[in-house]
């Protein structure tokens, strides 16, 4: 577990520098996400699965995890939101095989993810699907319609994960449209359902080191601005740059913890 909570750390400290150098914000979500992207892209996922990015607006968090797997290089994070980048602040899809939609308008990652996860039992193909997702997304019909047509279409290899951080664009998810307690929602459709700490690097590797059959939810709940004090719980965070003053100490924080 020391080898993958390095990797993270890096990674974080990548992930500033990234939004720092291009100006560019959202960075809040990106560090609520990042623990759990790098795990499943190190730990969980093979050359036959399939990962969803349906919180779009954290794409950083997803260059930089394939920076830490070597399929991006430095190089390339610098041109991040730049003019005609392929690194565009939403994922632009199949220029890497590893981005396989284009997401970012909430609440289309999770149809797309079961209508994947039904072509592969169509076609009999091996691999399985995983969908990350944001908690204020479920205010998204669409959702919804997917979980009832995947657990009629018996899609058992399709997991969705929840970056339950409790903030989106214009406040708390109980004061914007409040669905708690989701886990029972969730049961009452008959999905396997589970709640985990989204940056404890154990309760992560416990929840996807089990064979449970899907379509399965995993409710991982996060901390928005994850690891920077300025950050953490801050609906600010979900759109603002970070300044130089910031930037160093967002660093001495990451690289201290």
């Amino acid at each position: 577990m020391e080898a993958v909570s390095e990797i993270i750390r890096k990674a974080k400290a990548r992930l500033l520098k990234m939004h720092y150098e291009s100006g560019v914000g959202h960075i809040g979500g990106n560090l609520s996400a990042l623990d759990l992207l790098v795990y499943l892209h190190h730990h969980v996922l093979n050359e036959n699965d399939v990962f969803v990015l349906s919180k779009g607006h954290s794409v950083g968090a997803l260059y930089i995890t394939l920076w830490s797997l070597g399929k991006l290089r430095d190089e390339d994070l610098r041109r991040f939101h730049g003019e005609g980048t392929k690194l565009s602040g939403h994922p632009a899809p199949n220029w890497l095989p590893e981005i396989r939609c284009a997401t970012g308008s909430l609440g289309h990652g999770l149809p797309l993810s079961a209508g994947l996860a039904l072509g592969k039992n169509l076609k009999s193909e091996p691999g399985r699907i995983f969908c990350l997702m944001s908690d204020g997304e479920w205010n998204e019909g669409s959702n919804w319609e997917a979980v009832i047509f995947a657990v009629q279409n018996r899609l058992e290899r399709l997991t969705f994960i929840v970056d339950c951080n409790e903030l989106q664009g214009f406040g708390t998810t109980k004061e914007v449209a409040d669905l708690e307690p989701l886990i029972e929602k969730f049961r009452s459709f008959k999905l396997h359902v589970e709640e985990i700490d989204g940056h404890s690097i154990e309760e992560i590797a416990e929840a996807f080191s089990k064979d449970v059959p899907g379509p399965r939810a995993v409710i991982a709940h996060t901390v928005k601005g994850h690891g920077v004090s300025f950050m953490e719980n801050k609906l600010e965070s979900h759109y603002l740059p970070v300044s130089a003053e910031q930037y160093e100490q967002a660093l001495e924080e990451i690289n201290g913890s």
